[in-house]
């Protein structure tokens, strides 16, 4: 197996991780904490716009490779096994696929600036 093919298997196992998340997410039962953490992690893995930009070279993707796989990683440690289990069972039963929405994409640009216009703000200060 080539390194192309292992990367494509891994990027469909967080696919599936991130749906079954999402459905530990929606679950009543679920804790704030791990809520706050599955947000999170759901937003920075949704959003058009990366912590270190992908077009710089090498390390654009770093971010892809690492920070995504190690907040999927704690989100899932902070669900209790029986909601994890129910959430994977849901995301057999019911796949959700993600239409393109640049609503939802404008929003995080958005959201990305106020950001780091704020940080920008309290550094000048």
């Amino acid at each position: 197996m080539n390194v192309i093919q292992k990367l494509k298997i891994k990027a469909k196992d967080i696919k599936s991780k991130l749906l079954i998340i999402y459905y530990a997410y929606i679950n009543p039962k679920l804790s704030l904490l791990p809520k706050l953490l599955i947000g999170l992690t759901i937003l920075y893995a949704l959003s058009p716009i990366d912590l270190i930009p992908d077009f710089i070279p090498i390390l654009g993707y770093l971010d892809d490779l690492i920070i995504v796989p190690l907040l999927l990683t704690i989100s899932i440690k902070l669900i209790p096994e029986s909601i994890y289990q129910e959430a994977i069972k849901l995301a057999e039963k019911e796949p959700k696929i993600l239409k393109k929405n640049w609503t939802f994409g404008l929003i995080f640009i958005a959201l990305w600036l106020c950001i780091v216009l704020l940080l920008f703000k309290l550094l000048i200060k």
